[in-house]
């Protein structure tokens, strides 16, 4: 069975991911909210229950939308429910991806991969990917957990990044975490 350690978070875990004590920690305002701007259209890669989403959703208002990317539609299924009782629900298109192909046919503004990238297996596919549904002024961010993710390995994924045509403009600050914001090379 996976864990939030190894492989891929399961949809069993998910109460982990959505709490307020994390709202604290990882405040999607303060993190990435000087990206999204009202009207655009974002991605939430590996998106969970909707913990990002949702504030993503808040924040492209009423003519944006948030992409909401997961493999498990146990996942998929959470972020419903939560959008609908947010009233957020036509703001947020819930996409459940193969495990080797997020496979959206969107062009985004911004996309978020937080405490995702090191459970893809193929990370130069997979980046490759995500740069070709980036707008030409579009930008990723990728945030890792520290206490999982060396920063040896963080930079190895800025690497196979630089090598899927992302340069890196900044590497935010996020507790806990490796940030990089990225835009296409």
């Amino acid at each position: 069975m996976a864990n939030c350690s190894t492989d891929v978070c399961s949809y069993k875990r998910a109460w982990a991911l959505d709490t307020r004590i994390r709202n604290y920690i990882h405040d999607p305002y303060k993190i990435f909210g000087d990206y999204i701007k009202e009207g655009q259209t974002a991605l939430d890669l590996g998106c969970g229950p909707g913990f990002f989403s949702l504030a993503m959703a808040e924040m492209v208002g009423e003519k944006g939308r948030v992409i909401s990317v997961d493999i498990q539609e146990e996942m998929l299924q959470m972020l419903r429910d939560k959008s609908e009782r947010a009233g957020l629900k036509s703001r947020i298109i819930p996409h459940k991806s193969q495990p080797d192909k997020i496979g959206i046919s969107e062009m985004v503004d911004f996309a978020l991969a937080f405490y995702m990238v090191h459970e893809v297996p193929d990370k130069k596919n997979f980046l490759s990917e995500v740069v070709s549904y980036l707008k030409p002024d579009g930008k990723l961010l990728i945030v890792e957990p520290k206490f999982h993710v060396s920063k040896p390995d963080f930079d190895s994924t800025l690497k196979v990044a630089q090598s899927a045509g992302l340069k890196q403009i900044s590497e935010p600050k996020v507790l806990f975490s490796r940030a990089a914001l990225l835009i296409k090379a």
